[in-house]
């Protein structure tokens, strides 16, 4: 396509005007690398018209040795246009000339082998030319003037001054910024130039029509944009970039937009550096200190890398200015990334690290900043400077506090490779890396950790070494490394013999021992029984001693040894004394918010974690995650599911698959979400999630126990689902976890073991569970137990329990449960000035909470309203129903309930006829209204 050059296309039609009238000129044609001189070129002899004769040439780098070769190109075009039989008027004269110039029998050699310039035989050329013009104008197209050879440059030379009565229009074709540019013969041609042409980079309008050129489809706006922005409107640049995104199966829409900035077509960088390996020395050179310092280098640190002095630096910096590879002129950097690609393609691999050290050291020196110079270094497989490894720690720390730690690891890691390193030194920066990895790749921090511990010459310097390793991280961790952590224990010693910092560091490494045996019934009880030796107001004064107690008062939750009102107080005091830092998030002490939630005692406190998400950290994916994690925890224990389901997903995509301790409370979080709203897909997500984990913490078991529940009795599978719900519980007991209040699997059970018509196995863990609850003493726990009671008790007694229910969840921090209990109680009041108050309450806080399935509830139970017309439906038409609404086939459904299909269809032909609709799409519509939930 040949875009926006209508005004250069015109000013060769008028020139063409002239010389029919007897008037030649000559026009220059130039511009930057790629702006689309040759195409113009090409396209001229379409729109010169007819009765104009055309000749071209195009010059080639490696063509310039061979003599006449831009000459003979010209007349051979001229030739082939006009065979012999052609009877043109001119071949009788000078047609037997043209064809030796052809063949060199017109172009005599010099004493030294080369074409000599005879008077006769340029004047013979431009005769000949006369005589093809007469009558007709001649258009004369010379592509890169830079590149011809001597002989037809100086023929040319010859010519222009004797165009006039030719009739003929002679166009060239000049590259800005080539060396060949600066020949005394070229510049007598262009300094005669009757017009200069300089195409001007495409529009934002162009763009886009090469865009639908492209793709056959118009591009967004923003797409349109950005590669305008990213091509500088270059036409070549521009079309590289279009062909290798349509290459790839990208779309000109917004979504591919960072497809289109990536971009770096390597059939342009191959161009590119062709043309840079034809540029001076000093031009290479500045071009090459472009690329080492990138944004980061001043013009004077430029030059000096470069070698040049501040006038040839501005004359390297115009060249390339010229050559359209500079983002703005008189600004050393690149138009593109694929610039630099170029330049660095054509250095070798001695002169890249030559460069990246000597530009080491000239940042070093001149004070700039760590990161800066170790940015040089990590482009050097081994550096000649003594102040190196110190340079890369330095700016591993730096990128540790501005959140970068995987940008700290390459630092460190780096530094690593210096052979100078050994003993207690190595090992300190063994512990600088593991600090870093510990918050994306636990499993190499454990590592470094192992491999740091028997270079330090002190118990203390050791122990401290170890605490580096997360919590969570040793309590998954393989043997070795709860066997170096007692090591290093007993290396230093009891607490109680030890003060000041190594006595901190004792308190921390007992916390970690003793949280490393969360899973096990008898660590448990001795953790209780040391929090109990600690008194009744345990010393919470360091942050040793807040981490010591926070993984006891865990241990006390959840075997629920101590009552939720001690649990909340102690962990309300760590709390006022625990800063909100990035620093825990590598500790015990986000147990506190477990602790809390199970407590039933998180108002006041949602802000808590906040702060770290705007203070300056060194693990942004780490504590963004635990953050998150924590929030939602916050929200779940408020009975805020909706606006829990935010920050708990978002903690889970942060945490990945490599940060366990925020993972598994997010995964704790998101399960709780989970279970309120009964979304099949984010059950299914999660429980895709925790597969692919494959992870034996006991949380996670517990959690995808749940769900494989959930997803059970949605599918109408009752007895596989409280299988799955009684092992849970089993596993839970098993371990000392008997808090009813985390992992609330015994409401589940009897909601299934009813739902089956084991009325006294349901009956019989209902008093478990308020047994239970009655130990813990938490709101929440006892609120929930006691409407459990209620629901499956009538009468009288049944009421009473739900009324208990309600007042005891008035002094809870979880609204959804309090507007469960109102809801339940409103209903079976049936009616009256009192039902109505209570479920209008409890549609006001199910709608706080975001729970539209309440809400709805609670309105219906305010009237009396028409029977429902799902009311009719049976229990299986009920379950298939749902499952159609899922978007499962007929198939699909007959093999989750294991009947046939023919079953399946008879089950919805009943259903369809109660809810009076005609088939699946209908269904599909009614169905958000419909109340067809298996279990809640």
């Amino acid at each position: 396509m040949l875009l926006e050059r209508d005004t250069e296309a015109a000013q060769v039609q008028e020139a063409l005007s002239a010389a029919a009238a007897g008037t030649s000129s000559l026009l220059l044609l130039t511009g930057p690398l790629g702006i689309g001189r040759t195409a113009l070129l090409q396209q001229l002899p379409l729109l010169a018209g007819e009765g104009v004769r055309v000749l071209r040439a195009n010059a080639a780098a490696m063509e310039q040795d061979f003599a006449f070769g831009v000459v003979r190109q010209l007349f051979d075009s001229l030739l082939t246009a006009a065979p012999p039989e052609s009877g043109e008027p001119w071949l009788r004269e000078h047609g037997d000339f043209a064809r030796r110039v052809l063949a060199d029998d017109a172009l005599p050699l010099d004493e030294c082998g080369s074409v000599a310039q005879t008077e006769s035989v340029l004047n013979g050329l431009r005769s000949l030319l006369a005589d093809v013009g007469a009558g007709n104008p001649l258009l004369i197209l010379v592509d890169d003037l830079q590149w011809v050879d001597a002989p037809s440059l100086r023929w040319l030379a010859y010519l222009v001054r004797r165009l006039h009565g030719l009739g003929a229009v002679l166009v060239c074709a000049l590259r800005d910024g080539d060396p060949g540019a600066r020949q005394l013969t070229l510049r007598e041609i262009t300094d005669s130039a009757h017009r200069v042409l300089r195409p001007a980079p495409l529009s934002l309008g162009a763009v886009k029509e090469m865009i639908l050129d492209r793709f056959g489809e118009p591009g967004d706006e923003e797409f349109a944009r950005v590669c305008h922005e990213i091509s500088a409107g270059n036409p070549l640049f521009l079309r590289s970039i279009l062909v290798a995104l349509a290459t790839g199966g990208d779309r000109p829409t917004a979504g591919h937009i960072e497809a289109a900035r990536r971009q770096r077509p390597a059939q342009l960088r191959e161009w590119l550096a062709g043309g840079m390996r034809t540029q001076p020395q000093p031009v290479r050179d500045l071009a090459a200190a472009i690329a080492v310092l990138g944004d980061q280098g001043d013009p004077d640190l430029m030059a000096r890398l470069a070698g040049l002095d501040p006038i040839g630096f501005a004359a390297a910096l115009r060249t390339l200015g010229q050559l359209g590879l500079l983002a703005a002129d008189q600004e050393p950097r690149f138009l593109h990334r694929v610039v630099q690609d170029a330049v660095e393609s054509s250095m070798t691999v001695a002169e890249r690290e030559r460069l990246h050290d000597t530009a080491a050291a000239l940042l070093y020196h001149t004070g700039s900043s760590a990161e800066l110079v170790a940015a040089q270094l990590m482009a050097v497989t081994a550096s000649r400077h003594p102040w190196s490894v110190e340079v890369l720690r330095a700016a591993g720390d730096a990128a540790l506090r501005r959140g970068a730690p995987d940008m700290a690891t390459r630092y460190l890691r780096r530094a690593l490779l210096d052979a100078s390193l050994s003993g207690e030194s190595r090992g300190r920066l063994l512990i600088d890396l593991a600090t870093a990895e510990r918050g994306f790749d636990p499993a190499a921090c454990e590592r470094h950790i192992s491999q740091a511990i028997p270079l330090l010459t002190t118990p203390r310097h050791r122990a401290a070494a170890a605490l580096r390793i997360s919590p969570t991280v040793v309590g998954v961790a393989p043997p070795a490394v709860l066997d170096l952590f007692h090591q290093v224990a007993e290396d230093l010693g009891p607490a109680a013999a030890l003060d000041g910092s190594a006595r901190d560091v004792a308190l921390r490494l007992e916390a970690r021992l003793w949280y490393a045996g969360y899973e096990d019934p008898a660590e448990l009880a001795a953790a209780v029984e040391r929090l109990s030796a600690l008194g009744e107001e345990p010393p919470l004064g360091s942050t040793a001693e807040r981490e010591l107690a926070a993984v006891l008062l865990n241990a006390g939750m959840l075997t629920t040894r101590r009552p939720a009102a001690e649990v909340a107080r102690l962990a309300g005091r760590v709390l006022e004394r625990e800063p909100a830092n990035a620093d825990r998030a590598h500790s015990p002490l986000p147990l506190v918010a477990v602790a809390l939630a199970a407590a039933d005692s998180v108002r006041g406190i949602n802000s808590w974690p906040a702060p770290e998400l705007h203070s300056p950290r060194q693990d942004v994916t780490a504590v963004d995650a635990l953050v998150h994690a924590e929030q939602a925890l916050m929200l779940l224990a408020r009975g805020r599911v909706a606006q829990a389901r935010e920050p708990a997903e978002r903690a889970m995509r942060l945490a990945g698959a490599h940060w366990p301790e925020a993972g598994i409370l997010a995964t704790v979080s998101l399960t709780g979400v989970a279970l309120e709203l009964d979304e099949p897909v984010l059950v299914e997500g999660l429980l895709d999630e925790a597969g692919r984990r494959r992870s034996a913490n006991l949380a996670l078991t517990a959690s995808l126990q749940l769900l494989k529940a959930s997803q059970d009795a949605r599918y109408g599978r009752w007895t596989s689902a409280l299988d799955t719900v009684m092992a849970c519980g089993r596993q839970l007991e098993a371990a000392g976890w008997h808090n009813p209040v985390i992992f609330r699997w015994r409401p589940w059970a009897v909601a299934l073991q009813h739902r089956i018509g084991d009325s006294r196995a349901a009956l019989a863990l209902a008093e478990e569970e308020h047994a239970r609850a009655e130990v813990w003493g938490a709101p929440v726990a006892l609120g929930r137990a006691l409407r459990l009671k209620g629901r499956l008790h009538d009468g009288a007694r049944g009421t009473n329990l739900l009324r208990e229910s309600a007042d005891v969840l008035r002094a809870s921090a979880n609204e959804l449960e309090l507007a469960r209990s109102l809801a339940l109680l409103g209903r079976r009041l049936d009616g009256g000035a009192e039902s109505a108050a209570l479920l209008r309450e409890a549609g006001v806080l199910a709608a706080a909470c975001g729970a539209p399935w309440l809400v709805e509830q609670a309105e219906r139970g305010r009237g009396t309203p028409a029977p429902r017309p799902e009311a009719a439906l049976t229990r299986t038409e009920r379950t298939v129903v749902s499952l159609a609404g899922d978007g499962l086939t007929n198939q699909e459904i007959a093999g989750r309930l294991g009947v046939t299909s023919r079953a399946v269809e008879k089950h919805l032909t009943h259903a369809y006829r109660k809810l009076g609709i005609s088939g699946r799409r209908q269904l599909m519509e009614i169905l958000p209204r419909l109340d067809v939930e298996i279990v809640r």
